[in-house]
């Protein structure tokens, strides 16, 4: 994610009871806890189940702003359940929830999604949850005060929702360490767009509507999943041997197949760096938002406000490695997203001749040892107001850079190889990269990562 600017509104939370919710001390078992425990965002996403799909039909007017939508969950317990929560904003309306075929009681509390199967669940049973809903959908403000989640537009919905905002338009368990494939359903009228991760599988129209059927196979983190709504061009083609699925605002259609044509190259040579592309399309979004001010690496599809630079792009398709392909465990290790797709983004600009590392390197070393800049630990920005500052980027991407030169271009280049493949569709931590970088490079690193990721201050260079 690049942040220009950030912050507006705040959320809204009226308490909504569909139908009155037994209490969960009748039944054997316990309630699965509100939080899945980050500390940055104590209430995303949710303890007592792993999600394993969501199956999500959605149905969208634009013009009247109205979303309906079946979220179909499949789940399996992870302890004995006598209730559990799913995110969602109250700002949509429940209708109906049922388990495993029957009638549940629920409730909406805020952002919790409160459900009550009536009697207990095993501990490892399967679990099939469907949330029949409606309403306008909204965005929500986050701590560093950008807009996330499901934003309008003048001919849809600008769909980004890194940190928080997947809640925002489907139920779930959203946070990053709960990843699921998804199938999106997604009907519009004929002359919108709706695109989605993963690959398109269809597009059908009858009655002055068109759906548009995505799959996306690989597991994926909630806050990289998308249903963007617009009057796109749409173009899909093979690039370098790679399926490119993109869509174009019409401001920017002079642009578009210039756009899905630069796609290959970046991930072509960041393959060759960092191992093969581990998804079965790429491509990215453009929709004219001017008041969201950020880019967003949603998986398979980054989507833009407008056609990025060489360096936007490349940072957003790098994150499909690192943040997408594997994820932190927690916000707190954002630098690993970050940081390394800046630091990707820097190897782009000098392969294009544009900018060697080194320099890009030395610009960030040179602000001043007093700037505020030095204060921020990398692996530890703070709180949740403070993940997408910039030490979290550039000395991110520095500390890569140092520990390139320390270890050398073989074992720094098999250290990322290594951290994709053996982390691959899943999570990590900072911990676990600076054990593996020790392992790969067979040196004692804790000087060079206490001084770069653990300490303020700016680090002295050998």
């Amino acid at each position: 994610m690049i942040l220009d600017m950030k912050r507006l509104l705040a959320l809204a939370a009226a308490a909504f009871v569909a139908i009155p919710l037994t209490p969960a001390a009748a039944f054997d078992g316990a309630p699965g806890a509100p939080g899945a425990g980050d500390p940055y965002f104590p209430e995303q996403g949710n303890g007592g189940y792993d999600v394993g799909h969501y199956d999500l039909a959605l149905d969208y007017n634009p013009s009247s702003d109205a979303l309906k939508g079946v979220a179909t969950i499949t789940a399996k317990t992870t302890q004995e359940l006598s209730a559990f929560d799913l995110d969602l904003v109250d700002s949509l309306s429940v209708r109906s929830v049922t388990v495993n075929g029957e009638a549940a009681a629920f409730t909406q509390r805020g952002q919790e999604l409160v459900v009550d199967p009536g009697s207990a669940l095993d501990s490892g049973a399967d679990l099939t949850v469907v949330v029949r809903y409606d309403g306008k959908p909204t965005h929500v403000v986050d701590p560093d005060g950008s807009r996330d989640g499901w934003i309008r537009t003048n001919d849809g919905a600008f769909n980004a929702n890194e940190p928080q905002g997947a809640m925002t338009w489907y139920p779930g368990n959203h946070h990053m360490t709960d990843k699921a494939t998804y199938h999106f359903t997604v009907t519009v009228p004929d002359d919108r767009v709706a695109v989605a991760n993963g690959d398109l599988i269809s597009k059908r129209s009858a009655g002055g509507r068109t759906t548009f059927v995505w799959d996306e196979r690989e597991p994926m983190a909630s806050y990289l999943a998308s249903v963007t709504v617009g009057k796109f061009q749409l173009i899909d083609t093979k690039v370098d041997g790679f399926r490119v699925i993109t869509a174009v605002d019409p401001k920017f259609a002079d642009k578009a197949a210039n756009f899905a044509q630069r796609h290959g190259p970046v991930i072509s040579y960041f393959s060759s760096l960092f191992g093969p592309y581990p998804f079965s399309s790429t491509g990215g979004i453009v929709d004219f938002e001017p008041n969201v001010g950020y880019s967003l690496e949603v998986q398979t599809r980054p989507i833009y406000p407008q056609v990025p630079s060489d360096s936007l792009m490349s940072h957003e398709l790098a994150h499909q490695w690192f943040g997408d392909t594997v994820t932190p465990n927690r916000w707190k290790d954002i630098w690993l997203n970050e940081g390394f797709a800046t630091y990707a983004e820097w190897l782009w600009l000098d392969k294009l001749g544009q900018k060697s590392v080194q320099d890009s390197f030395d610009s960030a070393y040179s602000t001043a040892a007093t700037d505020a800049f030095w204060q921020t630990p990398t692996a530890d920005p703070g709180d949740a107001a403070h993940i997408f500052d910039s030490p979290v980027y550039d000395r991110g991407a520095m500390t890569l850079h140092v520990l390139r030169k320390t270890v050398g271009d073989d074992a720094f280049f098999r250290i990322l190889r290594t951290w994709i493949a053996e982390h691959k569709y899943g999570n990590a931590d900072t911990a676990a990269f600076v054990a593996l970088a020790q392992r790969v490079s067979g040196k004692d690193l804790t000087t060079l990562f206490d001084a770069w990721l653990f300490k303020p201050g700016k680090p002295a260079l050998a």
